[in-house]
């Protein structure tokens, strides 16, 4: 297998790697879900798999390949990947599941308002609504580890 690298480090190239597939994935498996190439899955947060989950689970798994499990960096990748899949299915989860919610209320309420002034009406219309894929649900975040897990054990390390 060739040895695919950016800036001559290993680390870094497989975690970018796994982020990069991970976001493809996700983009490809809305576009089968919905029938809508919608772009904004290559670069947006949230959706299945996590690309957060698949970085950094690919750089504690390439840390662990190059430097070892017992070296200080691979515990500092290790802590920081428990962190961040726990922030992806809890704050960041909940945050969408609230902007679900607001989503529903201003437009039931924007329905309903139709005596407000012009003036006020125009502004409600025009206010952009809440992104609700913001988080990821536990089996989003755990097909992005075991996405990620498997590009760091399947590239080889230098």
């Amino acid at each position: 297998m060739s040895k695919i690298s950016f800036f001559g480090n290993y680390i870094l190239t497989v975690s970018l790697l796994s982020w990069l597939a991970a976001q493809v994935l996700k983009t490809i498996i809305n576009l089968i879900l919905s029938g809508k190439l919608d772009m904004e899955r290559l670069y947006g947060a949230g959706g299945m798999p996590s690309a957060h989950s698949a970085l950094v689970c690919s750089m504690f798994m390439a840390t662990a390949k190059s430097q070892g499990v017992n070296s200080p960096m691979f515990a500092i990748t290790f802590v920081l990947a428990a962190i961040v899949m726990y922030d992806a299915m809890g704050v960041r989860h909940e945050t969408g599941e609230q902007a679900k919610i607001l989503n529903i209320i201003m437009h039931d309420w924007m329905r309903e308002e139709d005596d407000i002034e012009n003036e006020a009406q125009t502004s409600l219309n025009s206010m952009k609504r809440l992104k609700e894929k913001v988080g990821h649900t536990p089996f989003e975040v755990l097909s992005g580890a075991l996405l990620g897990i498997l590009i760091a054990i399947i590239m080889p390390a230098y």
